[in-house]
């Protein structure tokens, strides 16, 4: 009788220590999706000014929509590579040059028009 007593405890505390495991990641969860909530939903990137791709370093690029560490270090690759005609010709001459980077295309060109200059 004293061990059936003990077990029904036992499954009484296991049964509210779940209850307490479950209503905490509930919390947890719920605070989670309030702070996101609080967000816009898109993460807006703010510069000071208009980014030269002839010009700007790898963490420059990096900080443009949709282009990562690989996608910068080809864009400077591509730069330090590039055989103009002559010494002034730059290898960007505008947003659709970027396209003969391995990895850039068209869409990825359109999303970074309003952010790059061409001098």
């Amino acid at each position: 009788m004293i061990e059936t007593r003990q077990s029904r405890i036992q499954s009484f505390a296991f049964v509210i220590s779940v209850a307490v495991c479950v209503l905490f990641s509930m919390a947890f969860v719920a605070s989670s999706v309030m702070r996101l909530g609080s967000v816009s939903g898109r993460c807006e990137i703010v510069l000071e000014e208009k980014i030269n791709p002839n010009d700007a370093s790898v963490a420059s690029l990096v900080r443009l929509p949709n282009i990562g560490l690989v996608r910068a270090a080809a864009i400077v690759a591509y730069r330090e590579n590039f055989n103009g005609k002559d010494s002034e010709s730059q290898p960007f001459q505008n947003c659709d040059d970027l396209q003969k980077v391995k990895g850039v295309g068209p869409k990825t060109v359109q999303n970074l028009s309003e952010w790059l200059k061409f001098e």
